[in-house]
């Protein structure tokens, strides 16, 4: 942990150094944080279009950001696998089963919120 013995402004600065790491190993690593990604930022310019409100455009977006969340914790769940072994393992398996099952579940909500949004959009 390089952010150990750093305090206030200095940790802040290297948590957010460590982050960017992060979002660059995603990034070219992970296609499917690739296509979730984009479509996160897609998704912003479609929720102020189906949003009525602030609270509604918040809600769009925030819920598709979820799912990159999801991914991106499904990715450190198979990378910790990754690195244990190689060997095939049923626990290995269950952990990374476990971790897509979270990203397939985490995009029924914004499909949800977006699918109710869109209703109340098109017929009120």
């Amino acid at each position: 942990m390089s952010e150990q013995g750093l305090t206030g402004l200095a940790r802040l600065i290297a948590a957010f150094g460590n982050s960017a790491a992060g979002f660059r190993d995603a990034w070219r690593g992970d296609e499917a944080f690739r296509i979730e990604f984009v479509i996160f930022l897609a998704s912003i310019p479609g929720a102020f279009w189906l949003g009525d409100d602030a609270g509604t455009i918040v809600l769009l977006i925030a819920s598709v950001l979820f799912v990159v969340v999801v991914e991106v914790l499904n990715s450190a769940i198979e990378a910790v696998v990754d690195r244990i072994g190689p060997e095939r393992h049923e626990l290995s398996r269950m952990a990374k089963d476990l971790g897509s099952l979270a990203v397939l579940l985490s995009a029924f909500v914004p499909g949800l919120i977006w699918l109710a949004a869109l209703w109340q959009k098109l017929s009120g």
